[in-house]
C-alpha cells in the first residue's frame, strides 16, 4: 500500500557538504553576516557570537597630527579593514579627502582591506601575495633605508612584528592608534547553550583578538575554563597567527585555512568534512 502523503525534502540535502554540522561563527559586533551566510548556504546550521567590538581610540591626537603631515610619508600601510575605514573617517572629519594622499603610496595586506580602500576609489600601490603582514616586508617593491611610514593601527595589542622588521630595514615608522579593540559583555543565548551542551561540530576564529576576547567573554558563564565545553568541538582557524593564539590558549587546532581568508577557511571546513 503506497501512501499518497508527499515526502517533505530535507532542508539540506546530502548535497550540501556542510549539512548537519553546527558552526558557531565568532566575530566582530556589526560585521556583516557574509561568512555566516556562505557556511548556511553550504548547509550548516549557524550560532554566531560577536566577540570582538571596536571602536574609536583614546584619543585622536596622534592620527590627526599625521594626516596634518600626510605629505611628509613616502608610504601609508592598512593592514585592516578597522584601519581604512577610521583613517578615513578622520581625514573627513579633518575637512581633507583622497586628494591629500596624492604623494603617498599605499600599502594594504589583505583583499577584504583593499575593497576597503576601493570604496574611496583608491587602488593600494602594493598587495603582498599571502594575506598575513609578515609577507609585506618580505615582497616590499622598495628599499625601505630611509622610508618615512604612517601605520594607523589597533590601539592596543597588536603585533609588533611588522613595525620591528620594517624598521629593521631602515624604515621610520609612526604608528598612530586609529580604532581600539573591546571585549563584548555578552553570550547571546543560543551560543551559550550550544556550549552548554557541547553540541558544536566547528568554531571558527578570524583573528588572534577574537580567540582572547571568547576566551574572557566566557569566563563568567563557564569558570571551570571553556576548553571542557570544546571537547567535541573542530577549532578553525583562518591563518598562523590565529593559530598560534588558538593553541596557546585552547592547546590545539583542528583546520587552518591554506588562504588567509574567510573563502579560504570556508574551503577548509569543507574539505574537513569531506573526510
Amino acid at each position: 500500500m503506497h501512501s499518497n502523503i508527499p515526502i517533505s525534502p530535507s532542508p539540506h540535502p546530502p548535497t550540501f557538504p556542510l549539512a548537519g554540522k553546527t558552526i558557531l561563527v565568532t566575530r566582530s559586533v556589526g560585521q556583516s553576516s557574509q561568512f555566516s551566510d556562505r557556511l548556511t548556504a553550504e548547509g550548516a546550521t549557524v550560532i554566531e557570537l560577536p566577540a570582538l567590538e571596536i571602536g574609536p581610540p583614546t584619543s585622536w591626537k596622534a592620527l590627526d597630527e599625521a594626516i596634518s603631515q600626510l605629505s611628509t610619508f613616502n608610504w601609508l600601510i592598512f593592514t585592516s579593514t578597522n584601519g581604512v575605514d577610521y583613517f578615513f573617517e578622520r581625514l573627513q572629519a579633518k575637512a581633507k579627502d583622497k586628494s591629500a594622499l596624492a604623494k603617498v603610496k599605499i600599502a594594504v595586506v589583505g583583499q577584504k582591506t583593499a575593497q576597503s580602500l576601493a570604496k574611496h576609489d583608491i587602488q593600494p600601490d602594493f598587495i603582498p601575495p599571502h594575506f598575513i603582514a609578515d609577507s609585506l616586508v618580505i615582497n616590499f617593491p622598495e628599499n625601505l633605508a630611509g622610508k618615512k611610514i604612517l601605520f594607523p593601527r589597533v590601539e592596543s595589542g597588536g603585533r609588533q612584528v611588522l613595525v620591528q622588521e620594517l624598521t629593521s630595514q631602515g624604515a621610520e615608522v609612526r604608528e598612530v592608534p586609529a580604532y581600539e579593540s573591546f571585549c563584548p559583555q555578552t553570550i547571546p543565548p543560543a551560543a551559550e547553550k550550544a556550549l552548554q551542551n557541547h553540541s558544536l561540530d566547528v568554531i571558527t576564529f578570524a583573528s588572534s583578538k577574537t580567540v582572547q576576547f571568547f576566551c574572557l567573554l566566557t569566563t563568567t558563564k563557564f569558570p571551570e575554563g571553556i576548553t571542557h565545553y570544546l571537547d567535541k568541538t573542530c577549532i578553525a582557524s583562518i591563518g598562523p597567527q590565529t593559530t598560534k593564539t588558538c593553541f596557546d590558549l585552547f592547546g590545539r587546532v583542528d583546520i587552518e585555512a591554506e588562504e588567509y581568508t574567510a573563502e579560504g577557511l570556508l574551503k577548509a571546513i569543507i574539505q574537513w568534512a569531506h573526510k
